[in-house]
């Protein structure tokens, strides 16, 4: 043996071990950027159980006064159209003694149950339910919302999603929004649901920014109220006599700064705060020198719920025209009532 032929064989080799380990190496990224069918098989069943079991939960759940069409596959005689789940959640069949527990069932578990009292008089019977007409789920959203409405529900909504649907809140909007629940349909409840409880308050600021504490899903009945922020008003010689709802602590400079500031010819060091304190029957008022506040000489003021600040002029008794100029545009917009 020569050594060239020696070495042309160990060259041999040794390119085929490295070809080997190319093609290893390539099949070997394959997989890794091409999972194999199990792969593609297994890794969903882990990711999309807890979306499954969300997606559950979220189904519409009959109740009482809906509408349903109750349809049995060749048995026109048994099928129904049009039929109504009773005040206790029940609803009867032809053939079936019994009442049909119908309300907190979705359509396919309902089905279910009606296939499972017909199998004594006919083989593997198959059911359908559609919901026809939804009454069972309607809330209701009052108060500083711009429009308040009544609402059908055919999924589970969420408390801001409610708010969307009302096209959010007014500008006289508070700091809180509440909910009046009505009683719940007996055997509805899941574990953790607070049946006891008749009424909830949340800040509306942490809603608004979809807080899970502060965004329970709505239940049937609930009446979802937004009260109207406490309010004060700047009236007199101001460029813009307003209302200003007390959303956060407002202090007198920043209310008059709100309105426009005052005009040339005012009384600065005469402004006049008008508070009514709780449960007091007269009003008590202050005189406040706004030029030192400005000049930070004196410390400013913070205002109360229906504080009236006027700013008055050289000379004029203008309060309660302006006042009346500042309320009176709401006021006619009420409706006209008659109290027999």
């Amino acid at each position: 043996m020569s050594k060239k032929k020696f070495v042309g064989g160990f060259g041999v080799k040794l390119l085929v071990v490295a070809a080997c380990f190319a093609a290893s190496f390539s099949v070997k990224g394959q997989q890794a950027a091409e999972p194999t069918a199990a792969d593609k098989t297994v890794t969903p069943v882990a990711v999309s159980a807890p979306v499954a079991a969300a997606a559950a939960d979220e189904r519409y759940r009959i109740g009482p006064g809906d509408v349903l069409d109750i349809r049995i596959l060749n048995r026109p005689t048994l099928s129904r159209e049009a039929v109504r789940v009773e005040g206790n959640g029940v609803i009867r069949m032809p053939l079936i003694d019994e009442e049909i527990q119908a309300a907190c069932k979705t359509e396919g578990e309902l089905a279910k149950e009606i296939a499972e009292r017909y199998t004594k008089f006919y083989r593997k019977p198959q059911v359908d339910v559609f919901i026809k007409e939804y009454h069972s789920r309607q809330v209701a959203v009052i108060g500083a919302v711009n429009e308040q409405s009544r609402f059908e529900l055919q999924r589970r909504v969420r408390l801001l999603d409610l708010l969307t649907y009302a096209k959010g809140t007014s500008p006289k909007a508070g700091q809180t929004i509440n909910i009046v629940h009505a009683p719940r349909v007996q055997g509805c409840q899941k574990a953790g649901d607070t049946d006891d409880a008749a009424f909830s308050s949340y800040k509306l600021s942490e809603t608004l920014q979809g807080d899970p504490r502060a965004n329970p899903y709505i239940q049937a009945g609930d009446i979802i109220t937004v009260p109207e922020a406490n309010l004060v008003y700047v009236v007199g010689n101001v460029y813009t006599p307003l209302t200003i709802p007390l959303k956060e602590p407002i202090t007198l400079s920043r209310a008059v700064a709100m309105a426009g500031g005052v005009k040339q010819d005012s009384k600065k060091d005469k402004v006049r705060i008008v508070r009514q304190e709780p449960g007091a029957a007269t009003s008590k008022e202050m005189v406040v020198d706004l030029s030192a506040i400005e000049k930070k000489r004196a410390e400013d003021v913070a205002l109360m719920p229906n504080d009236i600040i006027d700013v008055p002029a050289s000379g004029s008794k203008s309060f309660l025209r302006g006042l009346l100029g500042t309320v009176a545009p709401s006021v006619a917009q009420l409706p006209v009532r008659i109290v027999p």
